[in-house]
């Protein structure tokens, strides 16, 4: 799983390519989560989890700030979250996480964007099945840490698997898992590089090196819509 939460987020970073695409949805959650709670992040967990998100991708700090003021500013809109379920060629099924203060606009975006590619939108709940939710979380690995030891620490916050590559850890949890897993982390004195909310499919395909060009296409066209946050898909 490890591998293949790495290529992903390889995959998505060289999509979204320039920071100008990456940084307003980094900020839209960061100004969401304070705009829901408080705007210290200590206070604000998923402030917190926004912000170190936003670090990991070297997010500046000014612009960190800013979104977290914006969320207190009077001409604030207020953002929803919504989720569509598409369809697109090959077999490939897509679970698509959104912000947006206009959701008729992002309808018609994330419909138009699958139709004219030879997909389509699905009634949501279609796919709700077929995709189960993880909390993920990233660190690195120091000599202090012992990966038997902190598995058996961390089996009572909801561990479901840990790896280590290349001096990366890779923890696995149920979503509902999400917050108790941050503390036990937070705990340990273990600096968290990524935290994330990730929906992996249950049953995934393998497609041919050029179906899957096809298919990263419609995920970058997805990807570039300023309502769309996260794309999950079935692909292996």
């Amino acid at each position: 799983m490890g591998r293949a939460f790495e290529y992903r987020k390889a995959s998505k970073l060289k999509r979204w390519g320039a920071m100008s695409k990456l940084f307003p949805k980094l900020a839209k959650i960061i100004t969401m989560a304070a705009k829901e709670g408080s705007n210290d992040p200590d206070m604000n967990s998923k402030l917190r989890t926004a912000i170190i998100n936003a670090k990991a991708e070297n997010m500046p700090k000014d612009n960190i700030d800013a979104a977290i003021k914006r969320a207190s500013a009077k001409d604030t809109t207020n953002m929803l979250e919504v989720n569509f379920e598409g369809k697109a060629p090959h077999g490939v099924l897509l679970f698509i996480e959104c912000a947006t203060d206009n959701n008729t606009r992002t309808v018609a975006n994330v419909k138009n964007i699958l139709t004219k590619n030879g997909g389509e939108l699905l009634t949501n709940g279609s796919l709700e099945f077929m995709f189960t939710r993880k909390a993920v979380f990233e660190f690195l690995l120091n000599d202090d840490m012992d990966i038997e030891e902190l598995e058996l620490e961390l089996i009572d916050a909801g561990l479901e698997e840990i790896e280590e590559e290349d001096g990366v850890v890779l923890i696995t949890a149920d979503y509902t898992s999400f917050g108790t897993m941050h503390e036990a982390l937070e705990k340990l004195g273990i600096e968290i590089t990524k935290a994330d909310l990730e929906r992996m499919a249950d049953l995934p395909i393998t497609i041919t090196d050029k179906e899957h060009e096809e298919i990263d296409k419609i995920l970058e066209k997805l990807e570039d819509d300023e309502d769309v946050q996260k794309v999950f898909s079935n692909l292996a």
